[in-house]
């Protein structure tokens, strides 16, 4: 599965070591993250992430992911106490989400959950249903 890893400054450490404790998982899966946090978790677990533009740039080609129905499962930790600059692009990425059907957490608490559920295979309907659509012929 195509995972996305987004997170506001201030919750850069916190996505770090969710990866760190969760690299097993991770490792099986294919990341793709804003270019400054993906360098972070890169160099901190040593995982294979495919690095995005950073800031602006960075969310809007995860916006374009996900329109192509190319991610299976995001995290996005955002700060939801110190006002974002990226709050705006943060909200459009959460609705696309949203509009294509893709789990996604903005915390640690569901984030874990989320996690779980990966690894227990309970997201495998996400294939499933991009087989599916693939099988369509306009």
């Amino acid at each position: 599965m195509n995972i996305a890893l987004i997170a506001n400054d201030t919750k850069k450490e916190l996505l770090t070591n969710f990866c760190i404790a969760y690299c097993g998982v991770f490792g099986k899966h294919s990341l793709y993250a804003t270019g400054s946090t993906g360098c972070i978790v890169r160099e901190s677990t040593g995982l294979s992430v495919q690095l995005l533009y950073s800031g602006q740039g960075g969310v809007e080609q995860m916006e374009a992911m996900v329109s192509c129905d190319e991610i299976d499962l995001m995290l996005l930790f955002r700060d939801g106490i110190n006002a974002s600059t990226t709050a705006a692009e943060e909200n459009s990425l959460l609705r696309l989400c949203d509009v294509h059907n893709i789990p996604c957490a903005t915390n640690i608490a569901t984030a874990e959950a989320l996690i779980h559920a990966l690894e227990r295979g309970d997201l495998e309907w996400r294939e499933i249903q991009k087989q599916s659509r693939r099988k369509i012929v306009w």
